[in-house]
């Protein structure tokens, strides 16, 4: 679809929605992000991006950053940004993204929810993106729920660069496959999902050709780097006492425990059919992992 109206991203300061920022602008769409009042937005501003200043936490503010736009991609995540307002953006905020695109009129909404977030009430940062697709489709947004499965970046660097110190780090079962992908790889699915022809709410699981255990995912970048790497776990015991202790104080360390609890069920598998037919070929894990390995081979070059 032709237009000149931008593409509305939530999160452009952010890892993830940075990337999706830089796929929009290489499809030659206009984009407009929102940045909270306090943040810097010198980065986005150099290069032609449009700022809306606002909150997630401000419904009126969404509603005038929405105003004369085309679409909305939100990767904005409370859980994984942390601080004192994280339980309140993934709850309150993402409810007043969808009213907010609803008033605003917004041709296409999508969301960056969670694989399996259906399934998963006892893992709340999963349940509140299943929460945040059911409010979309309750208020008739036209929109689009793209369902990762672990970001791969963020998992294999859990304990540093693990080409680096030659270990990859993981709470629970070391031999449980589980669907992962590469944050880049879903940066251009959400950008492209804007144009797609999907059905309203449709529900999208992303991942690779097939899930891999952490075992497996040492050896293949292992292989690929030319040392050895090998996987320090912490049992899901320990990390699920260690999340009732804190869980008092600390939220998300319980949060966190109860989703490795739920990785080590085997059921954190993505089916990439539907992903295929929208956006083409499903990266092989061999792909994606030798990929990601040598772009940690070029960060330590530098």
């Amino acid at each position: 679809m032709t237009t000149t109206l931008p593409v509305l991203v939530v999160g452009a300061t952010g890892a993830l929605g940075g990337k999706v920022v830089d796929e929009l602008l290489k499809r030659g769409k206009n984009v407009r992000a929102l940045v909270r009042p306090a943040t810097d937005a010198s980065r986005l501003e150099s290069r032609g991006v449009e700022i809306a200043r606002g909150d997630m936490l401000d419904l009126d503010s969404l509603v005038a950053a929405m105003n004369g736009a085309d679409a909305v991609i939100t990767t904005a995540a409370g859980y994984t940004r942390g601080g004192k307002n994280a339980y309140d953006i993934d709850t309150v905020g993402n409810a007043n993204l969808a009213q907010a695109a609803h008033r605003a009129g917004i041709r296409r909404f999508v969301l960056t929810s969670i694989l399996t977030s259906d399934q998963t009430p006892h893992v709340p940062h999963f349940w509140h993106k299943k929460v945040a697709e059911d409010k979309l489709e309750q208020l008739g947004v036209p929109f689009v729920a793209l369902r990762p499965g672990a970001f791969l970046d963020q998992i294999a660097t859990m304990a540093g660069d693990p080409i680096d110190k030659g270990r990859l780090m993981w709470i629970g079962k070391t031999t449980v496959p589980l669907t992962f992908v590469h944050t880049s790889d879903l940066a251009a699915y959400l950008a492209a999902a804007v144009d797609a022809e999907t059905d309203n709410g449709e529900r999208i699981d992303i991942g690779w050709d097939r899930p891999v255990s952490m075992r497996e995912m040492a050896v293949l970048m292992g292989s690929r780097a030319g040392k050895k790497i090998k996987v320090w776990a912490v049992p899901t015991a320990v990390a699920r006492t260690a999340g009732a202790v804190a869980g008092r104080f600390m939220p998300l360390v319980k949060d966190m425990a109860a989703m490795f609890g739920w990785f080590d069920t085997g059921r954190y598998v993505a089916d990439p059919r539907r992903q295929e037919q929208l956006f083409g070929p499903v990266p092989t894990a061999e792909q994606a992992l030798a990929r990601f390995t040598d772009e940690l081979g070029k960060a330590q070059r530098r």
